[in-house]
């Protein structure tokens, strides 16, 4: 399983630094909600994420988990909508913002990730949506996903879903090829991803799968496969993510024990690069390094506001949360988690408060994985000349920002530098150029 980061002790009454508080309070910046759910019947071999199968859970079941996210909820509305944290809201009122419970800062987008969302009760994640709407509020086009293992959903699952609110699905494909999934220690059958797909297209659900490439034993022919078949899918938005052996993980420990052989980089670069021409081919178009989409509409929000520096609250145990510049992550085990919100205690663990330097680094790490890439006016001038050598070495490509007047015309703003499709696959060493 992950290791948290390492970080500051977090207040056990959740405070946030006023000027934080205060920002975000009188911010433009999208707002979304991320909820965990920690259980898995099975761990996969290569997952380190925060998950936990029935005998690990020390007494906490997920009958307890609606409500303890619920709890969740509330304590984090007191946190951000209070007049405790030290900001003064006499002073913010005359600023022109309203405060206290009242105002809403509503959520651009809800995601139920884990671990394997699936396996909660449609009727408790009903419950979950429910509060968080009351709370907060949803703009009108929120968007609202839960990732499903295919071999979890059935067609009463999902229109209760959509009742409560849920408008996105994306399911755990990972492979279309036995030996794959048998490797990845997934254990649901592939032919049930096409069952999955057209259910949640019936009844009316946005529809994402999600690939991993580069797992040992896997070939070019492999790949092809899956991806032949994920188009074939005829979803709007797909995923796809290189394997990544964690330290920790049951893979880690038979790739040592030489039972398996290390993913190969360059394979996973041309397994990249097939991938990308097939989909740019099937009408789909790149938005993230990881993400493709068959318009800009079918683009994930959720997805976008953590690679634009948006500000979130994550739910849930191990949860991650960020507003304005604070960062956080909750204690770890279910039954520890709950514990605290039982007693009206912060579940967060630990936190950062970024500096200045922090931002603008994270910044340039994150927006550079967008199509939309980085404004040039937003780099610092002693980086310069490393751009001019990226841009001649064919990893980062220099576009003209332009926008309409009211003339009509295009009028040039600036320039915006994106990264070229070898520059996706050599992003950590374009940024790292970025940074000294």
């Amino acid at each position: 399983m992950s290791k948290q980061p390492i970080g500051d002790p977090a207040p056990i009454d959740g405070s946030i630094p006023s000027e934080s508080l205060r920002m975000f309070t009188t911010s433009e910046r999208g707002f979304s909600a991320y909820v965990h759910v920690p259980f898995c019947t099975v761990r996969c071999g290569y997952c380190d994420f925060n998950t936990y199968t029935a005998t690990e859970l020390r007494g906490f079941s997920r009958t307890d988990w609606a409500g303890a996210i619920i709890k969740e909820i509330e304590f984090s509305n007191e946190v951000l909508f209070s007049t405790q944290n030290g900001f003064d809201a006499d002073e913010l009122s005359k600023s022109g913002t309203d405060v206290g419970n009242e105002w809403q800062h509503p959520l651009q987008s809800v995601f139920f990730g884990g671990g394997t969302p699936s396996l909660i009760p449609a009727a408790d994640i009903a419950k979950v949506i429910s509060t968080l709407a009351r709370t907060f509020g949803l703009e009108p086009e929120a968007e609202v996903t839960l990732e499903a293992n295919p071999d979890t959903v059935s067609a009463e699952y999902l229109q209760t879903l959509v009742t409560a609110g849920v408008n996105r699905i994306s399911i755990g494909m990972q492979s279309a090829v036995p030996h794959v999934l048998a490797t990845l220690d997934r254990t649901h059958n592939p032919e049930n991803v096409r069952i999955a797909v057209d259910l949640a297209k019936a009844t009316g659900l946005e529809t994402s799968v999600d690939l991993i490439y580069g797992a040992p034993g896997e070939s070019l022919g492999d790949w092809k496969q899956t991806v032949q078949e994920a188009i074939a899918l005829e979803t709007n938005h797909i995923s796809a993510y290189a394997l990544i052996v964690e330290e920790g993980t049951k893979l880690h420990r038979q790739i040592r024990r030489g039972e398996f052989q290390p993913p190969s980089d360059d394979l996973q670069a041309e397994m990249y690069e097939y991938l990308d021409a097939e989909l740019t081919q099937a009408g789909f178009s790149w938005y993230e390094i990881s993400n493709w989409a068959k318009t800009p509409k079918h683009r994930s929000k959720h997805n976008i506001a953590y690679w634009q520096g948006d500000d979130w609250w994550g739910y849930g145990p191990g949860a991650h949360s960020h507003i304005a510049g604070v960062r956080w992550w909750n204690v770890k085990h279910p039954a520890a988690w709950s514990e605290r919100l039982s007693n009206n205690l912060s579940p967060a663990l630990q936190r950062e408060v970024l500096s200045e330097e922090q931002i603008y680094e994270e910044g340039l790490l994150l927006r550079s994985r967008l199509i939309d890439g980085l404004e040039l006016a937003d780099i610092k001038p002693e980086a310069h000349p490393a751009v001019s050598e990226l841009v001649s070495e064919g990893l980062l490509t220099k576009e003209i920002i332009s926008e309409k007047a009211q003339t009509g015309e295009k009028e040039t703003t600036g320039e915006r530098l994106v990264l070229t499709l070898t520059g996706r696959l050599l992003a950590d060493t374009v940024i790292l150029r970025l940074l000294t």
